[in-house]
């Protein structure tokens, strides 16, 4: 069990403070609404990595035919994380109070996750291994390495959204925009490599 536990914090928090387009997603959503925002889509993965952990669990010694599958949703979440980072680099003015605005980040951060390979590939090689290994002495271990990690995932990127959302007053004028502006175009080559690994996946590269 403290196995368990352990490996459940430290790829919780490598995973939740690893750069990535979930996490870049918290911290531009936070700046142009508000903390709640970000909070809402460092939530994302509670609500999309149950089907994903069953479907993971259950093909887990098929990775090599599921290629071409992670290879299209790979595709797809390049294109729809290029669209994000497009609309942030198209912002023409500054609006730092946005909280009345209709974010809908939940529904961006649900998209961005289940579009994206990451949580497929974890599931495939690390988080489906171990939780398979540990259902060996029982269910509690499982569960508990399940937890621990999704504690330190959506934790984390929680700490970073109230801390960015504290600072938020301090950016203004052409400093914000050029902030978010720089985010859109983190979102666009982060979704770059997401299309090159697409196609690398379904043999185009």
């Amino acid at each position: 069990m403290l196995t368990s536990l352990t490996s459940g914090l430290i790829l919780g928090i490598s995973a939740g403070m690893a750069p990535g387009p979930l996490l870049t997603l918290v911290i531009s959503e936070t700046l142009q609404h508000n903390v709640g925002s970000g909070i809402r889509v460092a939530l994302a993965p509670l609500i999309t990595d149950l089907p994903i952990i069953l479907v993971m669990l259950f093909i887990v010694n098929e990775l090599s035919s599921m290629q071409p599958v992670l290879g299209l949703i790979s595709l797809a979440g390049g294109c729809f994380v290029f669209y994000l980072g497009y609309q942030n680099i198209q912002i023409k003015r500054v609006e730092l109070d946005l909280q009345a605005k209709e974010s809908r980040s939940l529904l961006k951060g649900v998209l961005t996750n289940i579009l994206s390979p990451h949580p497929y590939l974890f599931w495939f090689s690390v988080g489906g291994p171990i939780v398979i290994k540990t259902m060996d002495s029982g269910t509690v271990a499982p569960l508990l390495f399940m937890f621990s990690f999704y504690t330190l995932l959506v934790g984390s990127k929680i700490v970073l959204a109230i801390a960015v959302g504290r600072s938020k007053q301090l950016l203004s004028g052409s400093l914000y925009l050029t902030t978010i502006r720089s985010l859109g175009l983190l979102l666009c080559g982060l979704a770059l490599f997401l299309i090159v690994d697409g196609l690398s996946l379904v043999g185009v590269l």
